[in-house]
């Protein structure tokens, strides 16, 4: 008898060992403002994050053959909704790491208030306010866009560039166009330019009219607009040429989409603005090959932020697979590790040859779809900008700033 039951005891281990290791959930999360002032801008930023995931689920997955999940929270560009998400991300969804937010007040206030004290790992595509470098963050805050220092610095040579002397400025109450028109201003009267008037104001007024009329004193030559296309900046373009203050209006990336031709008309701003934003070197091979994936899609490879939405997710992939786990304690030091000289050279798509050298124990350098991200000490990359007008057809036209 005692034989018969030691069988039959041994017979569902000898069973449950033989059973095939399961294939689970690593999640990641994916912040951004999938509402709020810059949906449609977002949008294409999603879609290179959900394209890089397609990429490394369908070339082996991460670690084992476990999927990479991304969660979806919306931060809506706003540092109390961003509050919201992160708590939701790391506390109930229990990710590993987070990619996004979109926005820099979304990222501040995720960040500080969830994500640093926690421990998480955030890596943002397209949050660039100057004051993010100076978090005291514990090395858990990257970002792979330059930050504003470098594009306010570039708006304000433009400017100068363009033999303007004198230049009235106005920027959206918020951690982004606040931090770019504080750099714009520093380096423009560097430069010998005078600003005229310079003024913060609130979005999503019905009109600016007054602040405008305010502005448009002590003979300013331009306007300096930072602002966000969906909240103030469409409204202060239309309320400037209806009324006859400004005729010429200088911006950045945050005012970039074709809504703002489509409600404002080509004609009405052809020769009249320019807008620097993000960019990437389009002669680059890593840059054609993300180009020629994303552009299978439907979407527009050249959409801003969009290569920078694929790089922030591969290198997530990356650091977990260079970890080893899924263990948001290693995340910091293994996306370093992957995200910079020395090592192979991988780009988008290969993720198959990093998830092979990664299993050899050898180095990989990761050069992306938007440039290198050699981080710095504070997290930071230094990026490329393009000048943005609207053509003869009507349409978008793009020239790199050097």
């Amino acid at each position: 008898m005692k034989v018969v039951k030691s069988l039959t005891l041994a017979a569902p281990v000898a069973a449950m060992m033989a059973l095939p290791v399961l294939a689970a959930d690593i999640k990641v999360g994916s912040a951004g403002g999938v509402t709020g002032p810059i949906a449609e801008l977002v949008a294409a930023i999603v879609k290179g994050r959900s394209l890089a995931a397609e990429n490394v689920n369908a070339n082996g997955g991460l670690l084992g053959g476990d999927t990479l999940k991304l969660v979806v929270a919306d931060s809506a560009c706003d540092p109390k909704a961003a509050v919201d998400a992160g708590n939701k991300l790391v506390n109930v969804e229990q990710v590993v790491a987070i990619i996004g937010p979109s926005c820099s007040g979304a990222t501040n206030g995720l960040v500080s208030s969830v994500s640093i004290p926690a421990g998480v790992v955030v890596l943002s595509d397209s949050a660039t306010a100057p004051s993010i470098s100076e978090l005291e963050d514990n090395d858990t805050v990257f970002r792979a866009s330059a930050s504003d220092a470098y594009q306010g610095a570039a708006i304000a040579k433009l400017v100068h560039q363009a033999g303007l002397e004198k230049v009235a400025m106005t920027y959206s109450n918020d951690d982004y166009n606040a931090g770019i028109a504080a750099v714009f201003e520093k380096e423009f009267t560097g430069l010998g330019g005078t600003i005229t008037g310079n003024q913060a104001h609130e979005p999503n007024k019905a009109s600016y009219r007054s602040e405008l009329a305010t502005l448009a004193k002590g003979g300013p030559e331009g306007l300096a607009l930072f602002a966000y296309y969906g909240s103030s900046g469409i409204t202060i373009i239309k309320n400037s040429l209806e009324n006859g203050l400004f005729g010429k209006f200088y911006a950045a990336d945050g005012m970039f989409d074709k809504s703002v031709i489509e409600q404002i008309g080509a004609d009405n701003l052809r020769d009249r603005i320019w807008i620097t934003q993000a960019a990437s070197d389009t002669d680059d091979a890593s840059y054609r090959a993300f180009a020629a994936a994303y552009r299978a899609t439907g979407g527009d490879p050249d959409a801003p932020y969009a290569a920078h939405g694929y790089d922030v997710t591969f290198l997530m992939a990356l650091a977990i697979e260079r970890a080893g786990a899924a263990d948001r304690s290693k995340i910091s030091a293994a996306l370093r590790a992957v995200a910079s000289p020395p090592g192979e050279v991988v780009r988008p798509g290969e993720w198959a040859k990093a998830k092979r050298l990664i299993a050899a124990g050898k180095d990989v350098n990761y050069e992306g779809a938007a440039g290198v991200n050699d981080f710095d000490e504070n997290g930071d990359v230094t990026g490329l900008f393009s000048l943005n007008v609207v053509d003869a057809d009507g349409n978008w036209s793009r020239t790199m700033l050097k």
